[in-house]
């Protein structure tokens, strides 16, 4: 008798896990039907100063690309622990705007009155200061950006380090495209700037953009900061995770990368 009730435990136990293992499978296997092999990548601009909203950006629970400002006090701390945490490192190079003040572009920057040995020099400096960094994306820049000159120069040094650009599509002039498919350096481009204006409501409202964009392509790639919107758009971001994890698979920017041009967005509005 004793047996029989050890027998139909050990049963029971064993049913149990199996339904167990089978209920999280089913959960798996209905996720990714769900993502329907959407890509998101979400790049955080402006590490490398101790920025407000750092460490909620390092503790969401998905995949991040960290872009990191070079020559910066906490430059290489950051990127330590981006690539520690298993994040992508870029560089996020400061460039001229057509607007802007000048101290908002920090040390290094990248100028159209510059000459050619500058910005190269310029460039390499800023690679060799980003520890683990596989890419760039501009910071600022609507100028630099539209300037065939200067992005051939910045492009050429990226592809001689075997890097990729992200175009941030800060202006809709942008010549980038155009030279990296000249040049052959891999190209992704924003879709969606999640914290221009520094409110919960924006930041939630272009969370929506970012769903809607997914209804109709494959990948999306959103940009949020650290510094003042940082701990807004860190809670916003950490509370949506699970819904946006039912439109699309969060992955790395190089997860993402395909032949220069192909995945040309303009940003949304």
């Amino acid at each position: 008798m004793k047996r029989l009730v050890w027998v139909s435990a050990a049963m029971i136990l064993l049913l149990s896990s199996a339904w167990g293992r089978t209920g999280n499978a089913q959960e798996e296997q209905a996720a990714a039907i769900t993502a329907d092999g959407r890509q998101l990548a979400i790049v955080i601009d402006d590490f490398g100063n101790n920025m407000t909203g750092t460490e909620e950006m390092f503790d969401l629970p998905v995949h991040i690309t960290a872009a990191v400002m070079p020559f910066m006090r906490t430059t290489k701390q950051d990127a330590e622990q981006a690539h520690k945490k298993g994040h992508d490192v870029i560089v996020h190079m400061p460039m001229e705007p057509n607007q802007g003040k000048k101290e908002w572009l920090g040390p290094g920057a990248i100028l159209t009155s510059m000459s050619d040995e500058e910005i190269r020099k310029r460039v390499q400096d800023a690679i060799r200061d980003v520890p683990h960094a596989i890419g760039m994306n501009n910071h600022m820049g609507s100028k630099v950006t539209a300037d065939e000159r200067v992005m051939r120069i910045v492009l050429s040094v990226v592809k001689e380090n075997n890097m990729f650009f992200l175009d941030s599509r800060t202006t809709f002039k942008t010549v980038v495209p155009k030279i990296a498919a000249e040049l052959g350096v891999p190209l992704l481009s924003n879709h969606v700037f999640l914290d221009d204006v520094y409110t919960m409501r924006h930041i939630a409202g272009q969370i929506g953009v970012l769903k809607k964009h997914l209804e109709s392509n494959d990948v999306c790639v959103a940009i949020g900061h650290v510094g003042a919107p940082g701990k807004k758009t860190a809670a916003v971001l950490k509370e949506q995770i699970p819904q946006l994890k039912e439109k699309a698979t969060f992955v790395r920017l190089s997860e993402m990368l395909a032949p220069s041009s192909e995945k040309e967005v303009i940003p949304n509005p």
